[in-house]
């Protein structure tokens, strides 16, 4: 993954190149416990899981902690990385220790939706998404054109910066022989702006200029079917097979502290946040 943290706006990504001292990303488990008056213990835990992550700096940039302090308070407009955009809405985090940006269920080929809606789209072709045993999904490919998409199911792709370096690994037990990798980079407003694409079931490539974001899809190059669980989408780094999906999900910042370093115009920055999913625009 990005050895530095990203943070921002979906199209205004800035890279905190300051290692944070110190840095907590343990999720809401929610996990609740009744003891009986025989002391048996009943835990009541929710299907889904809360990212939340704190945040803290010491002299920190003023560039830096400016963008994190006009995150937080909502502020933005011209001189904003050079543009004016909506100050509302949800933040894009990517941190340094994600290794796969996939959901966590779509990274294990699962979804809690029917259809499997939420996590992958047919791009182009014939291809029915259908769960298999355990809940894991597959794919039924009728033309040995088809190419599905993984869907960020927030935004319109994976958020990115122009110049980085992102890498997509298809599900593992693709033929290579056969299957195509891609990443489809997009603008901020969704238009599709180029594609990356190699042989076999690996591709990298550098986000062009104007990119906000990049769908990863894949090519089977066969039919009949076709699995969905282990693909990988990195920053930085090479991709591995059924890598643990941390997501990237829209946050908020909760809290921030902003104290004056000794020596100015340095700060001391804190910042809390937590995934959200009704201010995602």
């Amino acid at each position: 993954m990005a050895r530095n943290l990203w943070i921002g706006k979906p199209g205004l990504l800035r890279e905190i190149s300051q290692a944070a001292r110190s840095w907590d990303r343990s999720p809401d488990l929610n996990v609740t416990e009744f003891r009986s008056l025989e002391g048996q213990s009943t835990l009541v835990a929710p299907p889904l899981t809360t990212r939340r992550m704190k945040l803290s700096f010491e002299w920190l940039e003023p560039e830096d902690a400016q963008h994190l302090v006009r995150l937080a308070r909502r502020v933005s407009g011209p001189g904003m990385l050079g543009r004016n955009t909506y100050a509302g809405g949800s933040v894009v985090v990517l941190d340094p220790v994600s290794v796969n940006l996939l959901d966590p269920l779509q990274a294990a080929g699962q979804s809690r939706h029917i259809r499997g809606g939420d996590h992958w789209f047919t791009a182009t072709g014939d291809t029915t998404l259908r769960p298999s045993s355990g809940d894991v999904f597959t794919g039924d490919c009728k033309d040995v054109t088809s190419a599905l998409g993984w869907r960020h199911g927030t935004w319109t792709g994976w958020p990115v910066a122009p110049g980085m370096n992102v890498s997509w690994m298809v599900p593992p037990e693709w033929d290579p022989a056969l299957s195509t990798a891609q990443l489809d980079w997009k603008a901020l407003d969704g238009s599709y702006l180029s594609t990356a694409m190699a042989s076999g079931t690996v591709v990298s490539g550098t986000a062009p200029a104007e990119a906000a974001f990049v769908t990863p899809v894949g090519r089977p190059g066969a039919t009949g079917a076709t699995a969905l669980a282990g693909a990988c989408l990195t920053i930085g780094e090479t991709p591995f097979a059924y890598a643990l999906g941390d997501g990237c999900p829209p946050m908020a910042v909760t809290g921030l502290t902003d104290t004056p370093a000794p020596r100015l115009p340095y700060r001391n920055i804190g910042i809390d946040l937590v995934e959200v999913r009704g201010a995602a625009n």
